[in-house]
């Protein structure tokens, strides 16, 4: 069982106002095309946000993100690697409920860090995965997250899709496997969120949906 299936967590509140709604939207023609939750915490999620470079999800604290692009250093982003950065966040995560702002002065401790660090390199991450997110700095809940560092293998495998896939993880969505209902973790539903990721799959409808549900 879920450790969340019993807990007023924010997800859970916000997943009742939607099916409250859905009959009002049916009734002035707005198209819903949420077709799972993949949104942490979902009824399948087992664990809790925890700090540290686990494949724990967590959600972003708040809706207003704001991101970094390591500049110097052992984890720097190649220039063709940032303007992927900067192409994913304008064209899938500004258009939702999000609110996008770049960090040229990044925060990493205290209550208002930097939300996402994206880093460039392999260190720490396992050798079967292209790319990796972990919370670096807890919220002020079990579900969210101060601040998320997204480090992605140099060398070809930072890709639009990728990075799509790893801010995803960042704002809380989850594999298909996770989500509620269950979905193969291919489904073409998951858009970037599907796994493996490739080509120039963008966020989807149905994370689009879950993050404005949320946020």
């Amino acid at each position: 069982m879920s450790v969340f299936s019993s807990m007023p967590v924010r997800r859970r509140v916000t997943g009742i106002i939607a099916l409250t709604l859905v009959p009002l939207m049916v009734l002035v023609g707005v198209a819903w095309a949420e077709v799972t939750d993949n949104m942490f915490p979902t009824l399948h999620t087992s664990s809790f946000c925890v700090k540290g470079m686990h494949s724990t999800p967590c959600q972003t604290d708040n809706r207003d993100v704001s991101y970094y692009m390591d500049s110097s250093g052992e984890f720097m982003l190649e220039t063709p690697d940032r303007t992927d950065v900067q192409n994913v966040m304008a064209g899938e995560y500004a258009p939702t409920d999000l609110v996008i702002a770049y960090d040229s002065t990044p925060t990493f401790s205290g209550g208002a860090e930097t939300d996402i660090v994206y880093q460039e390199g392999s260190a720490g991450i396992s050798d079967s995965a292209d790319g990796m997110t972990w919370c670096d700095g807890l919220g002020g809940d079990i579900v969210d997250c101060d601040q998320q560092v997204v480090r992605i293998r140099g060398n070809g495998y930072y890709t639009y899709s990728l990075v799509c896939h790893e801010t995803g993880h960042a704002v809380g969505l989850e594999h298909g496997n996770i989500a509620s209902p269950q979905m193969s973790k291919t489904a073409s539903a998951l858009g970037c969120m599907k796994t493996p990721t490739g080509g120039t799959t963008t966020l989807g409808a149905n994370n689009r949906d879950n993050i404005n549900l949320t946020y």
